[in-house]
Protein backbone atom coordinates (compact mmCIF):
# COMPACT_ATOMS: atom_id res chain seq x y z
CA UNK A 1 0.00 0.00 0.00
CA UNK A 2 1.47 3.38 -0.94
CA UNK A 3 1.42 6.56 1.07
CA UNK A 4 -1.39 8.08 -0.93
CA UNK A 5 -3.79 5.21 -0.20
CA UNK A 6 -2.78 4.45 3.38
CA UNK A 7 -5.54 5.01 6.00
CA UNK A 8 -5.20 8.43 7.60
CA UNK A 9 -7.39 8.66 10.70
CA UNK A 10 -6.26 12.23 11.47
CA UNK A 11 -6.91 13.63 7.98
CA UNK A 12 -10.28 15.17 8.83
CA UNK A 13 -8.81 17.12 11.74
CA UNK A 14 -5.87 18.30 9.64
CA UNK A 15 -8.17 19.44 6.86
CA UNK A 16 -10.32 21.36 9.31
CA UNK A 17 -7.33 23.11 10.91
CA UNK A 18 -5.90 24.06 7.54
CA UNK A 19 -9.33 25.17 6.29
CA UNK A 20 -9.66 27.51 9.28
CA UNK A 21 -6.23 29.04 8.64
CA UNK A 22 -7.06 29.63 4.98
CA UNK A 23 -10.48 31.09 5.84
CA UNK A 24 -8.95 33.51 8.35
CA UNK A 25 -6.00 34.58 6.19
CA UNK A 26 -6.13 37.93 4.45
CA UNK A 27 -3.59 36.74 1.92
CA UNK A 28 -3.06 33.22 0.54
CA UNK A 29 -0.40 32.29 -1.98
CA UNK A 30 -0.88 29.01 -3.81
CA UNK A 31 1.85 26.90 -5.39
CA UNK A 32 0.69 24.13 -7.71
CA UNK A 33 2.45 21.29 -9.47
CA UNK A 34 1.58 18.55 -11.90
CA UNK A 35 -0.47 16.62 -9.33
CA UNK A 36 -3.35 19.06 -9.53
CA UNK A 37 -3.86 18.28 -13.22
CA UNK A 38 -3.84 14.48 -13.07
CA UNK A 39 -7.61 14.38 -12.53
CA UNK A 40 -7.92 16.38 -15.74
CA UNK A 41 -6.22 13.55 -17.61
CA UNK A 42 -2.72 15.04 -17.72
CA UNK A 43 -0.15 12.67 -16.18
CA UNK A 44 2.36 14.03 -13.70
CA UNK A 45 6.08 13.42 -14.15
CA UNK A 46 7.56 11.79 -11.07
CA UNK A 47 4.58 10.05 -9.48
CA UNK A 48 4.09 6.27 -9.53
CA UNK A 49 2.31 6.53 -12.90
CA UNK A 50 4.15 9.64 -14.03
CA UNK A 51 5.22 10.33 -17.59
CA UNK A 52 8.93 10.08 -16.80
CA UNK A 53 8.45 7.12 -14.46
CA UNK A 54 6.83 5.10 -17.24
CA UNK A 55 8.93 6.48 -20.09
CA UNK A 56 12.39 7.74 -19.08
CA UNK A 57 13.08 8.69 -22.72
CA UNK A 58 10.39 11.35 -22.45
CA UNK A 59 12.54 13.16 -19.90
CA UNK A 60 15.31 13.44 -22.50
CA UNK A 61 13.14 15.70 -24.65
CA UNK A 62 12.74 17.98 -21.64
CA UNK A 63 16.50 18.58 -21.48
CA UNK A 64 17.54 21.60 -23.52
CA UNK A 65 20.86 20.20 -24.72
CA UNK A 66 19.26 17.05 -26.13
CA UNK A 67 16.37 18.94 -27.67
CA UNK A 68 18.53 21.49 -29.47
CA UNK A 69 21.23 19.09 -30.64
CA UNK A 70 19.34 15.94 -31.59
CA UNK A 71 16.78 16.16 -34.42
CA UNK A 72 15.41 12.73 -33.52
CA UNK A 73 14.65 13.94 -30.00
CA UNK A 74 12.83 16.95 -31.43
CA UNK A 75 10.86 14.81 -33.86
CA UNK A 76 9.77 12.53 -31.02
CA UNK A 77 8.80 15.58 -28.97
CA UNK A 78 6.64 16.93 -31.81
CA UNK A 79 4.91 13.56 -32.17
CA UNK A 80 4.17 13.61 -28.44
CA UNK A 81 2.74 17.11 -28.76
CA UNK A 82 0.36 15.88 -31.44
CA UNK A 83 -1.30 13.49 -29.03
CA UNK A 84 -0.92 15.39 -25.76
CA UNK A 85 -4.04 15.08 -23.58
CA UNK A 86 -3.50 18.68 -22.46
CA UNK A 87 -5.09 20.09 -25.62
CA UNK A 88 -8.51 18.72 -24.64
CA UNK A 89 -8.10 18.83 -20.85
CA UNK A 90 -10.59 20.71 -18.70
CA UNK A 91 -10.10 22.13 -15.20
CA UNK A 92 -11.14 19.78 -12.41
CA UNK A 93 -12.65 20.45 -9.00
CA UNK A 94 -9.21 21.28 -7.57
CA UNK A 95 -8.59 24.02 -10.12
CA UNK A 96 -12.09 25.42 -9.68
CA UNK A 97 -11.79 25.49 -5.90
CA UNK A 98 -8.74 27.72 -6.02
CA UNK A 99 -10.64 30.28 -8.08
CA UNK A 100 -12.83 30.88 -5.03
CA UNK A 101 -9.82 32.36 -3.19
CA UNK A 102 -9.47 34.96 -5.92
CA UNK A 103 -13.18 35.71 -5.97
CA UNK A 104 -12.99 36.31 -2.23
CA UNK A 105 -10.11 38.75 -2.84
CA UNK A 106 -7.75 36.73 -0.66
CA UNK A 107 -5.42 35.32 -3.31
CA UNK A 108 -2.02 37.01 -3.38
CA UNK A 109 -0.89 34.98 -6.39
CA UNK A 110 -1.13 31.52 -7.86
CA UNK A 111 2.37 30.27 -8.62
CA UNK A 112 2.34 27.22 -10.86
CA UNK A 113 4.96 24.84 -12.15
CA UNK A 114 2.41 23.61 -14.68
CA UNK A 115 2.44 24.56 -18.35
CA UNK A 116 -1.15 23.59 -19.20
CA UNK A 117 -2.94 26.91 -18.51
CA UNK A 118 -5.77 25.09 -16.72
CA UNK A 119 -5.76 27.69 -13.94
CA UNK A 120 -6.57 30.44 -16.41
CA UNK A 121 -9.16 28.19 -18.06
CA UNK A 122 -10.77 27.63 -14.64
CA UNK A 123 -11.33 31.38 -14.30
CA UNK A 124 -8.22 32.92 -12.72
CA UNK A 125 -7.17 36.36 -13.85
CA UNK A 126 -4.00 35.67 -15.89
CA UNK A 127 -2.34 38.55 -14.02
CA UNK A 128 -2.66 36.49 -10.81
CA UNK A 129 -1.02 33.40 -12.32
CA UNK A 130 2.78 33.17 -12.22
CA UNK A 131 3.94 30.46 -14.62
CA UNK A 132 7.47 29.69 -13.46
CA UNK A 133 8.00 27.05 -16.16
CA UNK A 134 6.19 28.81 -19.00
CA UNK A 135 3.35 27.56 -21.17
CA UNK A 136 2.94 24.79 -23.73
CA UNK A 137 0.29 26.76 -25.61
CA UNK A 138 2.89 28.93 -27.35
CA UNK A 139 5.99 28.14 -29.40
CA UNK A 140 9.23 30.11 -29.21
CA UNK A 141 12.07 30.31 -31.71
CA UNK A 142 15.39 29.59 -30.04
CA UNK A 143 17.20 31.96 -32.44
CA UNK A 144 15.05 35.04 -33.02
CA UNK A 145 12.63 34.57 -30.06
CA UNK A 146 9.56 34.80 -32.31
CA UNK A 147 6.52 33.64 -30.32
CA UNK A 148 3.37 32.19 -31.89
CA UNK A 149 0.40 30.03 -30.86
CA UNK A 150 1.58 26.43 -30.59
CA UNK A 151 -1.32 25.09 -32.65
CA UNK A 152 0.24 26.66 -35.76
CA UNK A 153 3.42 24.56 -35.43
CA UNK A 154 1.47 21.45 -34.40
CA UNK A 155 -0.63 21.75 -37.55
CA UNK A 156 2.55 21.88 -39.65
CA UNK A 157 3.63 18.59 -38.03
CA UNK A 158 0.23 17.11 -38.72
CA UNK A 159 0.65 18.10 -42.36
CA UNK A 160 3.96 16.23 -42.61
CA UNK A 161 6.78 18.47 -41.31
CA UNK A 162 8.52 16.30 -38.68
CA UNK A 163 10.64 19.11 -37.19
CA UNK A 164 9.14 22.54 -37.99
CA UNK A 165 11.50 25.50 -37.83
CA UNK A 166 10.76 29.17 -37.29
CA UNK A 167 8.71 30.91 -39.98
CA UNK A 168 10.06 34.33 -39.01
CA UNK A 169 13.78 33.66 -39.43
CA UNK A 170 13.54 30.40 -41.42
CA UNK A 171 16.35 28.73 -39.49
CA UNK A 172 15.61 28.81 -35.77
CA UNK A 173 14.63 25.69 -33.84
CA UNK A 174 11.13 25.83 -32.43
CA UNK A 175 10.33 24.64 -28.93
CA UNK A 176 7.41 25.15 -26.63
CA UNK A 177 7.64 28.38 -24.65
CA UNK A 178 8.48 26.41 -21.54
CA UNK A 179 11.55 26.09 -19.34
CA UNK A 180 13.51 22.93 -20.12
CA UNK A 181 16.11 21.32 -17.90
CA UNK A 182 19.33 23.24 -18.47
CA UNK A 183 17.49 26.41 -19.48
CA UNK A 184 17.61 29.53 -17.34
CA UNK A 185 14.39 30.63 -15.74
CA UNK A 186 13.13 34.16 -16.27
CA UNK A 187 14.52 36.14 -13.29
CA UNK A 188 11.53 38.48 -13.10
CA UNK A 189 9.13 35.55 -12.91
CA UNK A 190 11.01 33.83 -10.10
CA UNK A 191 11.33 37.12 -8.24
CA UNK A 192 7.57 37.66 -8.48
CA UNK A 193 6.97 34.15 -7.12
CA UNK A 194 9.28 34.67 -4.16
CA UNK A 195 7.73 38.03 -3.37
CA UNK A 196 4.30 36.39 -3.38
CA UNK A 197 5.62 33.82 -0.91
CA UNK A 198 6.79 36.59 1.42
CA UNK A 199 3.49 38.48 1.16
CA UNK A 200 1.09 35.75 2.32
CA UNK A 201 -0.22 34.58 5.66
CA UNK A 202 -0.79 31.04 4.36
CA UNK A 203 1.09 29.22 1.63
CA UNK A 204 -0.89 26.37 0.12
CA UNK A 205 1.33 23.99 -1.87
CA UNK A 206 -0.75 21.53 -3.88
CA UNK A 207 0.25 18.71 -6.18
CA UNK A 208 3.98 19.34 -6.28
CA UNK A 209 6.82 17.04 -5.31
CA UNK A 210 8.64 20.24 -4.24
CA UNK A 211 11.86 18.84 -5.64
CA UNK A 212 12.45 21.23 -8.54
CA UNK A 213 14.32 24.41 -7.73
CA UNK A 214 14.19 27.36 -7.58
CA UNK A 215 10.38 27.04 -7.54
CA UNK A 216 10.49 24.82 -4.45
CA UNK A 217 12.27 27.62 -2.58
CA UNK A 218 8.89 29.30 -2.29
CA UNK A 219 8.05 27.00 0.63
CA UNK A 220 10.97 27.85 2.95
CA UNK A 221 10.76 31.50 1.85
CA UNK A 222 7.13 31.71 2.98
CA UNK A 223 7.92 29.88 6.22
CA UNK A 224 10.80 32.25 7.00
CA UNK A 225 8.48 35.21 6.42
CA UNK A 226 6.08 33.89 9.06
CA UNK A 227 3.43 32.20 6.90
CA UNK A 228 1.73 28.97 7.80
CA UNK A 229 2.51 26.27 5.26
CA UNK A 230 -0.09 23.73 4.15
CA UNK A 231 1.12 20.96 1.82
CA UNK A 232 -1.47 18.87 -0.01
CA UNK A 233 -0.22 16.07 -2.21
CA UNK A 234 -0.73 12.48 -3.24
CA UNK A 235 2.49 11.41 -1.50
CA UNK A 236 5.24 12.83 0.68
CA UNK A 237 7.31 15.72 -0.68
CA UNK A 238 10.84 17.01 -0.26
CA UNK A 239 9.55 19.91 1.84
CA UNK A 240 7.33 18.12 4.37
CA UNK A 241 9.51 19.35 7.22
CA UNK A 242 8.27 22.90 6.60
CA UNK A 243 4.58 21.99 6.72
CA UNK A 244 2.35 23.19 9.52
CA UNK A 245 -0.16 20.75 8.07
CA UNK A 246 0.60 17.92 5.65
CA UNK A 247 -2.45 16.33 4.04
CA UNK A 248 -2.14 13.35 1.70
CA UNK A 249 -4.90 12.38 -0.67
CA UNK A 250 -6.80 13.29 -3.83
CA UNK A 251 -6.48 16.97 -4.62
CA UNK A 252 -9.80 17.22 -6.43
CA UNK A 253 -11.44 16.20 -3.15
CA UNK A 254 -9.19 17.97 -0.67
CA UNK A 255 -8.89 21.41 -2.27
CA UNK A 256 -12.65 22.09 -2.34
CA UNK A 257 -12.79 21.13 1.34
CA UNK A 258 -9.84 23.37 2.21
CA UNK A 259 -11.16 26.53 0.58
CA UNK A 260 -14.83 26.15 1.53
CA UNK A 261 -16.17 29.03 3.59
Amino acid sequence: MNEASAPDPGARERVERARAWIAEARGVTVLTGAGISTDSGIPDFRGPNGLWTRNPLAEKASTLEHYLNDPLVRQAAWQNRLVSPAWQAEPNAGHRALVELERADRLVALVTQNIDELHQKAGHDPAKVIEVHGTMWWSRCWSCRDRRPMHEAVERVRQGDPDPHCLACAEGILKSDTISFGQALVPEVIEAALLAAEACEVLLAAGSSLSVFPAANIVPRAKAAGARVVIVNGQSTKMDRYADELILGELSELLPALVSS
